[in-house]
């Protein structure tokens, strides 16, 4: 009967279209309920195109999954190794950005706040200043600046006391940034913190000099006591991976950069994670102080705000809609870890009250992902899965929440901005594909909404799990061509 209608069907097709049809040689599913009733539900094997890519790299396809399904669809079109678990990188911000936004709401925003345990008087502060934060994502520079600024403009100059930095929000093990890939100066390996100021970081740029034969370093962030020693040398040969080229060490208030860059490379950015936080905070703060003419007469350390202290000035956060979207476009993974933590709804928030909310969210929503194992909510672990059809299922119910549209302006546009900005530029996907991408050494993902040459909108998820991974973009790339141009 399968085989009779199919023939039919392409005869049919052949008369009104002149379309070429076959016997099919691909169809895991295929379902009708009548000639003259709906039409079949059917889940096809990966697209030639997908396999022969597969092949050329050596990726086994029992280590592929794939999931294509249209957004009001009951059955998906493509569904590969579906209910594998697997390790998604990056694509588990997803998860996180989406219960957040249900949980939180886009407008969510966080406080971080200045304290005095005494009245400021005649331009002074006898007591303590204290900096009490909550976990704000995204309390960069110019956010961190301002919150001085106010409490610089209320007629306070010099802080007779200490600066206390209160990060009770947050109840967390200790941090080791060497742990997950012994990179401790790479700022994605920064630790959450209850006051994360300027994501930890410290920005460089580096500016290659032909004519003197060398590479100009220049600090773009305050730091007091900051020394760098200077040994890059330039380079003559194609920019690369440029980055791998530098070897950066701390030693106490100095960095030293030795390694090379080519000057094919032009003018780079070089951001480092290279102390504690309160070390960190410190000279970021005694900088900034000073620029605004104040003075620190005390130490900087840790401690909680008493509750007799009051609030002197105050910075609120962007909107947790841009928060998500930064998160998201540029895969953020200390951002995503802050958020994850903002989740726990408690104080002092844990991760594992985060992970009790998110799976008290997901059964709310009737979400069974038996396969899900959450860590730290921004992939950046070894721990941390779900399968293709559990991420499917969770952007199937973002497409039909109140908080689609902050989730889908936050995924990046192929072949336009954050992570695929150079990605699928030249194809029918450009333009037209909002996906979140992750990459693990032996894991490369992609996730989330196509929209085909008929208008038709397409979930599309695609988990690599695989030693080579690295090498599987295009097979990824022909699956998300295979779609845009149905």
């Amino acid at each position: 009967m399968v085989f009779l209608y199919y023939q039919f069907h392409c005869t049919m097709t052949q008369l009104i279209s002149r379309i070429r049809c076959s016997i099919p040689t691909a169809l895991l599913v295929f379902s009708i309920a009548s000639f003259g009733g709906a039409a079949p539900v059917y889940a096809a094997a990966l697209p030639p195109e997908v396999s022969a890519a597969l092949k050329d790299v050596g990726i086994a396809p029992r280590n592929f999954a794939a999931v294509v399904q249209g957004v009001d669809a009951e059955q998906p079109l493509l569904a590969h190794n579906v209910k594998q678990a697997m390790n998604p990188a990056s694509t588990m911000k997803l998860v996180t950005t989406y219960a957040a936004l249900e949980l939180l709401g886009p407008a969510y925003t966080w406080r971080t706040e200045a304290l005095a345990d005494g009245t400021p008087a005649a331009g002074r502060l006898a007591g303590n200043l204290y900096l009490r934060g909550s976990g704000d994502p995204r309390l960069a520079l110019e956010q961190f600046w301002l919150l001085l600024r106010q409490f610089r403009t209320r007629g306070v100059g010099e802080i007779g006391g200490d600066l206390v930095l209160d990060r009770s929000a947050f109840d967390l093990p200790p941090h080791d940034p060497a742990a997950f890939d012994n990179e401790p100066l790479r700022p994605y390996n920064a630790g959450p913190d209850a006051l994360l100021v300027n994501l930890k970081s410290l920005r460089l740029t580096l500016q290659p000099d032909p004519a003197q034969n060398a590479v100009t370093v220049i600090s773009e962030t305050p730091s007091e006591g900051l020394r760098i020693v200077n040994r890059l040398t330039l380079g003559n040969e194609a920019c690369g991976d440029w980055r791998e080229k530098l070897k950066p060490v701390v030693n106490g208030e100095t960095i030293e950069l030795s390694g090379s860059l080519a000057a094919a490379c032009g003018e780079k950015t070089l951001n480092l994670s290279p102390w504690p936080a309160d070390v960190q905070i410190e000279r970021l703060f005694r900088a900034l102080w000073r620029e605004l003419g104040g003075t620190l007469r005390g130490q900087v350390r840790d401690g909680k705000t008493p509750d007799t202290a009051q609030i002197i000035a105050a910075q609120d956060s962007p909107p947790l809609g841009e928060v998500v979207r930064e998160i998201n476009k540029y895969s953020n993974n200390v951002m995503a870890r802050q958020l994850f933590l903002t989740l726990a709804g408690e104080r002092p928030a844990t991760p594992e009250g985060a992970r009790r909310r998110i799976g008290t969210w997901l059964a709310e929503k009737k979400l069974k992902l038996p396969e899900l194992v959450l860590d730290n909510g921004s992939g950046l672990s070894r721990s941390e899965r779900i399968s293709a059809e559990g991420l499917s299922q969770l952007l199937l119910a973002a497409w039909h929440s109140p908080v689609m549209p902050e989730l889908i302006s936050s995924l990046p546009l192929a072949g336009v901005d954050g992570t695929m900005k150079k990605r699928l530029g030249d194809s029918a996907t450009s333009g037209r594909a909002h996906l979140k991408t992750g990459y693990l050494e032996g894991v490369r993902a992609i996730a989330g909404y196509v929209l085909d040459a008929s208008g038709k909108r397409w979930v599309v998820v695609c988990l690599i799990n695989d030693p080579r991974a690295r090498l599987g973009k295009p097979a990824m790339d022909a699956l998300l061509r295979w779609v845009a141009e149905r």
